[in-house]
């Protein structure tokens, strides 16, 4: 599971003293989104489970920086070592896939976080968390790529208001609505949350950057996943053949017993819990494609009951992964 708000996060200076076997953590919570977040370092025992990304973990730092060193090589050697500590390290590592997606000559790119709390748009404060840890994938992207980026955001008003806060952005401003969103001068495109009743618009801007010459678009959390039934079979084809253009060059989804997890140009990986050291994960599976609800099944669904004889690992995660199946389903044809 590495590069909203997702902004600053200090990264503590000293670790705890080191067991016999590697136990920290890939994830440490983080602080609310409503100022400056501060990461820390923690032991096993207190690093929060990977669906968990509140709160914060205070540890008692250490002197010896061996102790350091010795820590940082045991954690390139486990299964875990590809995912991010932190969810500003999440968008930090999209956007640093999305870089290479975009300089191996691919044109067309979804990034996902399946987060809850990036995904209920509704809750107080969501936007505004969104709004800056696009920020923190966008600044990456430049970064990283060097090139003119233009952000398209979902509606004018978010466009300007953004624009007004950020004036130091190094990235161009626009909506989906404007008249003419893209320019000839922007390299990249990144669409900001695009929402399925916007999909006409998205559709429009997608189909003249493949002019020549071709620009990237890369799709940043989109939601053009509509539940509403009324949806027609053919609308549905069209949306599903839109997005079967599309790579997913990067995605993070925790389950409670585990997570699915793609970093471009890596494969996809399913991630069950260690049961010998808690709040660690073991990889179970790669995967040329996105894993599906079957394949979750097979993985998660064959290891043993508990021993009160409660639920099996695929029973707990398919709670929380079930929400999201259509959407994965759909774009991954």
């Amino acid at each position: 599971m590495a590069s909203a708000t997702y902004s600053t996060m200090a990264a503590s200076t000293h670790l705890p003293s080191i067991p016999k076997l590697p136990s920290t953590s890939r994830f440490s919570s983080i602080s609310s989104f409503t100022g400056i977040q501060r990461l820390t370092l923690a032991s096993s025992s207190t690093r929060a489970k990977f669906d968990k990304f509140e709160g914060q973990d205070i540890i008692e730092p250490v002197d010896d920086p061996q102790q350091l060193l010795f820590q940082q090589y045991e954690e390139e050697e486990e299964d875990d070592s590809c995912l991010p500590s932190d969810l500003e390290g999440a968008v930090r590592q999209s956007g640093q896939a999305s870089a290479e997606f975009v300089s191996s000559g691919g044109a067309r790119a979804i990034v996902e976080l399946l987060i809850p709390q990036l995904q209920f748009l509704d809750d107080e404060g969501a936007q505004a968390e969104l709004w800056e840890l696009s920020k923190t994938f966008l600044d990456t992207l430049i970064e990283e790529t060097g090139q003119r980026v233009k952000a398209v955001f979902p509606d004018a008003g978010a466009a300007a208001l953004l624009k007004y806060q950020w004036k130091d952005a190094a990235f161009g401003f626009s909506s989906l609505g404007d008249r003419k969103p893209v320019s000839d001068e922007d390299e990249i495109v990144v669409m900001v949350v695009p929402d399925y009743q916007m999909l006409e618009y998205v559709e429009k801007i997608a189909s003249g950057l493949l002019d020549d010459p071709p620009r990237p678009l890369i799709m940043w959390n989109p939601r053009l996943i509509s539940e509403d039934v009324g949806v027609g079979i053919n609308v549905r084809r069209l949306r599903r053949d839109f997005l079967s253009k599309f790579t997913v060059v990067y995605s993070m989804k925790p389950l409670p017993a585990g997570a699915v997890f793609r970093c471009y140009p890596g494969l996809w990986k399913v991630f069950y819990d260690d049961k010998e050291r808690p709040n660690r994960y073991l990889l179970a599976k790669e995967m040329i494609r996105r894993p599906d609800i079957e394949d979750l099944e097979i993985i998660f669904g064959e290891q043993d009951k508990s021993e009160k004889g409660g639920t099996s690992l695929f029973d707990q995660a398919a709670g929380i992964f079930s929400s999201f199946n259509r959407f994965m389903k759909v774009i991954s044809r």
